[in-house]
C-alpha cells in the first residue's frame, strides 16, 4: 500500500512552482555561454579612443592655471591648484607662480606662498634654473614680502629647529 501512494504521488502533475520543469534557463544556457566565449580574454588590453582630448602646450597650460590662481577664494582652491600645477612634468611658468603668490597673499597664507619656492627648487633640473626663477620673481617676493626657506632658516639642513 505505502508503494502505491509513492506511485500516485510520482504520477501527479506538478502543481508548485519548486516542481515545474525549468524550460526557460534551459533556453537562456547557449546565449550565456556564447556571450563568455566572445568576450576578451582578461590579460588583453583593450585600445583607448578618447576623442576632445588634445595635448595642452604649455602656453595654455599657463593661461589656464593663470586664470584659475586668479579666481581662488580661499586657501583649499589655492592649495589644491598649486598641487594640480606641481602635479605635471613641468616646472610651472614664472607667471603662474606670480598668479599663485599673489593668491596665496590675497587669502592671507603666508606658508604656502614660501612653499611653493620649495616646490620651484624640486621641480627645476639645476640650481642655475632656480636661481632664474628667483631673480624674475624678486620684484613680486619684496613686494608681497614672501621670504624663502633658505632666508628664514640659514644652513644646510632641512630641519627648522637646526642649531649649529
Amino acid at each position: 500500500m505505502a508503494s502505491l501512494s509513492i506511485l500516485r504521488l510520482t504520477a501527479r502533475p506538478a502543481t508548485s512552482a519548486l516542481f515545474r520543469p525549468c524550460t526557460r534557463s534551459i533556453r537562456r544556457a547557449p546565449a550565456l555561454g556564447q556571450t563568455l566565449s566572445a568576450r576578451a580574454p582578461f590579460s588583453s588590453t583593450s585600445i583607448r579612443k578618447s576623442a576632445g582630448h588634445e595635448d595642452e602646450t604649455f602656453e595654455e597650460f599657463s593661461a589656464r592655471y593663470e586664470k584659475e590662481f586668479d579666481s581662488v577664494q580661499d586657501v583649499f582652491e589655492l592649495q589644491r591648484n598649486l598641487n594640480n600645477a606641481f602635479a605635471y612634468d613641468l616646472v610651472p611658468s614664472p607667471g603662474v607662480v606670480a598668479a599663485a603668490l599673489k593668491a596665496a597673499r590675497r587669502v592671507n597664507d603666508f606658508p604656502t606662498a614660501v612653499r611653493v619656492f620649495e616646490g620651484i627648487k624640486a621641480k627645476v633640473e639645476n640650481q642655475q634654473q632656480y636661481e632664474e626663477y628667483l631673480e624674475e620673481l624678486k620684484p613680486l617676493r619684496e613686494e608681497l614680502g614672501i621670504n624663502l626657506k633658505e632666508d628664514l632658516y640659514p644652513g644646510d639642513t632641512d630641519s627648522p629647529h637646526w642649531n649649529p
